[in-house]
């Protein structure tokens, strides 16, 4: 491991002591703090305390002999060596995790671990059926996998750190293979405890000055920028009041009265039917959202990786889209 040109320069022990001694795990938590930019969010990716975060931070930091990270509040930021750390520390993560299935004897078993990243409510049978037959085929084969936010879900396929992704992705990346999975429509709903739940003969009119509930990438440039377009052509007064990067809070929120929140269709029919939510114009919908199967083509593959993607695009190509549901 060589360490990054803006690191002090040490004497050859101490170069000796950090190329034999460092410790992966601290390493591997700064990965998270970078990726998360945040100790209490590391921490509850990680499972630990938030002490227990810190304190990892510091021991990485004493042993390099530099600071990482700079304190805002509850976030923080990478200094210039905290970014050149990230770095390598993203690129051994990416060799570690395929240590296991190196090591795997050549036989006609598939076996290894997929590791995949998915922003939340992912609701597809179709999927859901691809997972099991997969399994029934290939059961030796582990899955790893953690629910994101869609940047940070692109944000680690850019660094390698995860095999595949299921994610929003308005804006191609030139490194990373894309194929559609789910068109999801969004539309208008208001709660059962909103003054507009149950009122016939609506029209967009009726919403213009209404309070919104927003996902916070629901802004000029992330991924459901197209619903504040919507909102700023329709001439839309009403204030953003609560917000979230998770759709079932979005759907708990608009639940409660806040204001009335753009939602995928498919997701809350079941709550339209039980009289949970309300459907609101235009009637034709707001936007179409594309999720995507996402994977970096630069990253070179386990077999139990090339064979897991290998059934995906078989499953992607014989069913229609608007089957996938």
């Amino acid at each position: 491991m060589s360490l990054p040109p803006t690191l002090p320069a040490r004497d050859p022990e101490a170069k000796r002591f950090l190329n034999d001694r460092l410790d992966w795990n601290l390493l591997r938590t700064f990965l998270v703090i970078g990726q998360e930019g945040s100790i209490s969010r590391a921490a509850a990716r990680l499972h630990l305390s938030q002490p227990a975060i810190s304190q990892a931070l510091r021991r990485l930091e004493d042993q390099l002999d530099t600071a990482l990270v700079i304190r805002r509040g509850p976030r923080i930021s990478l200094t210039k060596t905290g970014e050149g750390v990230m770095q390598i520390a993203s690129e051994l993560y990416g060799t570690v995790s395929r240590l296991g299935p190196a090591l795997d004897k050549p036989a006609d078993t598939v076996v290894g671990k997929i590791r995949m990243l998915t922003i939340s409510r992912v609701q597809s049978r179709c999927y859901d059926d691809f997972l099991a037959q997969f399994h029934t085929e290939f059961p030796q084969v582990e899955f790893d996998v953690d629910v994101l936010r869609s940047s940070d879900v692109v944000s680690a396929l850019l660094q390698k750190t995860a095999s595949f992704g299921l994610s929003l992705c308005r804006t191609p990346q030139p490194k990373l293979e894309q194929r559609v999975l789910l068109q999801q429509r969004y539309a208008f709903f208001c709660g059962k405890r909103h003054r507009l739940f149950g009122r016939k003969n609506l029209t967009l009119a009726d919403l213009q000055s209404e309070n919104f509930v927003s996902f916070t990438s629901d802004q000029i440039g992330g991924n459901l920028s197209p619903l504040t377009m919507f909102r700023d052509q329709q001439g839309f007064t009403g204030r953003i009041v609560a917000s979230s990067p998770s759709l079932d809070e979005i759907r708990r929120l608009v639940g409660a009265g806040y204001g009335i929140g753009c939602l995928p269709e498919h997701i809350v029919a079941a709550d339209v039917l039980a009289g949970e939510v309300w459907r609101l114009p235009p009637w034709e919908g707001v936007i179409d959202v594309n999720i995507y199967l996402l994977w970096n083509r630069e990253q070179k593959m386990t077999r139990a990786e090339s064979v897991f993607l290998e059934r995906f695009q078989q499953m992607l190509m014989t069913t229609d889209v608007a089957d996938r549901f």
